[in-house]
């Protein structure tokens, strides 16, 4: 089991993330063995393990300090992402997910389905053992609708070429964003801080959610050209238009118009053009300079927070300062 190289500069928390991991193996038990170990091979897929990483984190500034129940949460936040995952992936009919076959395109979408909903059981059941309260349960409950509200409201969006950048953030806060915030405050609040101490780390979730969001969808755009095609042909031929393409679209480019009316139709070279367009006409750029407001207003939230024993405030700066200078 392999982490992340990224967390090699977090031996700490390298070593709650690595037992997380191991307590999510533990968790998955099926009749069906080959697809658990499908399941299995998910979760050890090389994910970064962002969500728990900041429940742990924001943990550390509770006066109760209980790392198996931290971890047990831990593993509930990256199973209920996993579980999202394996269902995005029969909805936009995905082969390949972190450079493994997806479930569904192994088993099928009726065993992919149930695979999803068996990893959305598993994480109410560790929260069930460990949450010393209702409050994580219902916080968890309505992210799951908010969650869905942004997947629907995506769906909503495909081929709108009249998307504004606010209807593509109220997307992304609820597909995306919400699991951040609900790291976080799940982990400050079980922790036994106050509710408004959580609903402060939730906004800096939120803010950290939708900064790596923007940051994705600036690395499909600036990826290379033998590699283009996956991330930004695939989307585009489906519809869901991302932040650079949202306000490339709306600087009124006939060139680019008429690419995107192709929908479905568009080639790998069409891709390349699109790529050129949104560059050209400041796509890039504009969402480069969102993510950082967005980093920044946590950088400065970041820093409010109280001083402790663990030095978390240091990490969580480090950490998320890190989300905007990624590469991959």
């Amino acid at each position: 089991m392999k982490l992340h190289p990224m967390w090699q500069d977090y031996p700490d928390l390298a070593k709650q993330l690595t037992t997380t991991l191991h307590l999510m193996e533990d968790v998955v038990k099926l009749k069906n063995k080959k697809v658990e170990s499908a399941v299995l091979d998910m979760i050890h897929a090389g994910g970064k393990l962002l969500r728990p990483a900041y429940q742990l984190l924001f943990a550390q500034f509770g006066p109760e300090q209980d790392e198996k129940k931290a971890t047990a949460l831990a593993a509930s936040i990256e199973m209920l992402h996993t579980a999202t995952l394996i269902h995005d992936d029969i909805v936009d009919d995905s082969e390949l997910r972190r450079g493994l076959p997806t479930i569904r395109s192994t088993f099928g979408n009726d065993t992919a389905v149930y695979a999803g909903d068996y990893l959305f059981i598993c994480c109410f059941k560790l929260l069930s053992d460990y949450s010393t309260s209702l409050r994580s349960l219902q916080l968890n409950s309505r992210s799951m609708e908010k969650i869905l509200d942004g997947e629907l409201g995506q769906m909503d969006d495909r081929y709108k070429l009249d998307q504004t950048v606010e209807e593509y953030l109220e997307n992304i806060s609820g597909k995306t964003a919400e699991l951040f915030a609900l790291s976080c405050s799940v982990g400050a609040f079980e922790s036994g801080n106050s509710e408004r101490f959580a609903k402060k780390a939730g906004m800096i979730g939120q803010n950290i959610g939708i900064a790596f969001q923007i940051m994705d969808d600036l690395l499909d755009y600036d990826a290379a050209s033998d590699t283009l095609g996956k991330p930004v042909l695939e989307d585009v031929r489906q519809g869901v238009y991302s932040l650079p393409l949202i306000y490339a679209i709306n600087q009124d480019n006939e060139e680019l118009q008429h690419l995107l009316e192709k929908k479905n139709q568009l080639t790998a070279e069409d891709a390349l053009a699109v790529q050129r367009l949104v560059h050209q006409l400041g796509g890039t750029t504009y969402a480069q300079q969102l993510a950082s407001d967005y980093t920044d207003q946590a950088l400065k939230d970041i820093r409010k927070l109280p001083d402790n024993y663990f030095n978390t405030k240091e990490t969580l700066e480090r950490l998320t300062r890190q989300i905007l200078l990624r590469t991959n």
